[in-house]
């Protein structure tokens, strides 16, 4: 028994998702990390024992309250029903009715079928041909990938691709090369969203094949982010070498480490065009990432590959996690309808407990709706022979820090933004720069999503809400070896994951009208206040579960600061 759990806690543990999250192979460094941890596990303890059984009590009530508020024994089931499609599971209809993951939903085959022709083709062609690089193929199928996936308006971005590289080819020094990649990457986005409409005057190309997917401006911000790395690793590497002078001194290409492969010594002629298309155009990370950098890619792609894609058993251990998410999604769309719900409105006349659930459940699926593609595109690129970052290394329902929530949530974009954006200006050195340094971030976070102004105030906004946790956490630290600070601290994260909540329902789920409701219901009756303290009595079971989960992590080594 005690070997089938660990095997389970093994098969759902952060190091089976990516090898990044492994204990440091410094052993002073894994010490390090030990030592912070607390000596005892809580496991066994009769605490843990009763937040145990608040969790078997508490967790299906969740699940049959979102279904009596979603299913057809609910009242408002005739406002949604004709949003839902015949299913598979169980004789049950499916809500398939989020426009986002429905086209994934119904391409999946297509893109199960594009795996294994880009994989095979990789391993009959690269021989043939005698391609001694993996590079020249990734170049030759990707821009055949690129007018398949968007037709004649691939020649938009490769006017873009083309002047981005154009500026780090011939910027006559680092810091202007610098400063006009920035100032043309930024502007992209807005010429795009008022140009992506242009017409080159040749009937041809204007009004010909547009691809599978026309709208190619979508997904050009993760093209962007590409352009970006190539042309700040190519100025980096350009400055080293000005510095050195002697190139061959600082040439090491094996062995490098996760952090090492972010700035490797590639030789300057490794920044050429070939390999910048190549990069750009990588079939497997094209539509939607992760996001890896250029220094990376050459590195995994041309000199050493990563250990962890060698590893076919960690690769299908990881594919098994992927389709246990899938089938999670499945059942959740099969027996919870809250996407049609929320898209109705249809929430009239349900208790406080059941409208938050409408809003959790969505936030759940909204989660499952990202991680399940990226997993896809990073298992096809893991079979492929490249490793990149795991976007989702934590379940949704397993955080309390806002702070701590996004370096977890879409992981290779925030280490992007750290790389290039946020240890450039200084980092967090002092309280000043980090406040600083941080709505830079946002900033540049909120226009890369869409150019809208809430955007950029959701974003200045999330600095904002950030402040309280950033100096309470500075304030307190001293207090962190006393017995009461778990407690307090999670007192903290309740409210945070109430803050938390209630901004995502706002923003993503119930809107201003169900958020409104919802408050209403909750602090204007009897039963929503009773709701709320019950409410915040599990969750302060829940983060006392999640405090220990990451001591655990600790005790093997393991320290991801989310």
């Amino acid at each position: 028994m005690s070997e089938l759990l660990e095997n389970v806690l093994s098969f759902f543990s952060l190091e089976t998702l990516d090898t990044r999250l492994f204990p440091p192979t410094d052993p002073i460094k894994k010490e390090k990390i030990v030592k912070k941890a607390s000596p005892k596990s809580k496991w066994s303890t009769l605490e843990f024992k009763i937040y145990l059984a608040v969790f078997v009590v508490f967790v299906p009530l969740l699940y049959k309250t979102a279904m009596d508020a979603s299913n057809e024994t609910n009242p408002n089931y005739y406002k949604y029903e004709r949003l839902l499609s015949q299913g598979w599971m169980f004789g049950r209809k499916v809500d398939n009715s989020d426009q986002q993951y429905r086209f994934f939903r119904d391409n999946f085959p297509l893109l199960v079928g594009l795996i294994v022709l880009h994989t095979g083709l990789r391993r009959i062609v690269s021989p043939i041909l005698g391609l001694k690089k993996r590079t020249y193929f990734d170049f030759g199928f990707g821009l055949l990938f690129l007018f398949g996936a968007h037709g004649f308006n691939c020649f938009k971005i490769l006017i873009h691709v083309a002047i981005n590289y154009a500026i780090g080819k011939f910027s006559p020094n680092y810091k202007l090369g610098l400063i006009i990649t920035w100032v043309y990457g930024i502007s992209t986005l807005f010429i795009n969203d008022n140009y992506r409409n242009f017409k080159f005057g040749l009937d041809f190309v204007d009004y010909g094949f547009k691809g599978i997917i026309e709208r190619w401006d979508v997904f050009f911000n993760f093209t962007l982010l590409r352009m970006l790395s190539y042309n700040l690793d190519y100025l980096e590497r350009k400055r080293k070498l000005e510095e050195i002078k002697k190139e061959e001194n600082e040439l090491k290409l094996s062995g490098l480490s996760v952090n090492e492969r972010l700035v490797a010594p590639l030789p300057i002629e490794d920044y050429n065009v070939i390999n910048y298309l190549a990069f750009l155009t990588y079939t497997p990370l094209f539509i939607a990432g992760p996001i890896l950098t250029f220094n990376d890619f050459i590195y995994q792609s041309n000199y050493e590959p990563v250990k962890a894609v060698k590893d076919y058993k960690r690769t299908f251990i990881y594919g098994l996690r992927f389709l246990f998410c899938v089938l999670v999604m499945e059942f959740l769309l099969h027996f919870i309808y809250v996407v049609a719900v929320s898209k109705t409105k249809a929430w009239q006349g349900d208790t406080p407990f059941q409208i938050s659930m409408i809003g959790l459940f969505n936030l759940n699926i909204i989660w499952l709706k990202l991680l399940i593609p990226w997993r896809m595109f990073r298992l096809w690129s893991l079979i492929d022979g490249i490793d990149p970052p795991e976007n989702m290394i934590r379940c949704m329902d397993n955080n309390y820090s806002a702070l701590a929530f996004w370096r977890a949530w879409h992981r290779s974009f925030f280490r992007w933004v750290v790389r290039y954006i946020y240890v450039p200006l200084g980092g967090g050195n002092s309280i000043f720069s980090r406040i600083f340094n941080s709505l830079c971030v946002f900033s540049f976070v909120a226009v890369w999503h869409d150019i809208e102004l809430k955007l950029l105030l959701w974003g200045w906004l999330i600095v904002l809400f950030l402040l309280p946790e950033i100096l309470s956490t500075l304030y307190f630290k001293r207090y962190e070896h006393e017995w009461w600070f778990t407690y307090l601290c999670s007192v903290g994260a309740i409210a945070n994951i109430w803050m938390m909540m209630i901004a995502n329902l706002f923003g993503f789920c119930l809107g201003k009208d169900g958020t409104v409701l919802l408050l209403q219901e909750i602090f204007e009756t009897f039963s929503g206040i009773r709701f709320f303290v019950v409410s915040s009595l599990v969750l302060f079971a829940a983060t006392q579960v999640m405090f220990e989960m990451r001591e655990s992590e600790k005790r093997r080594g393991v320290d991801v600061r989310c």
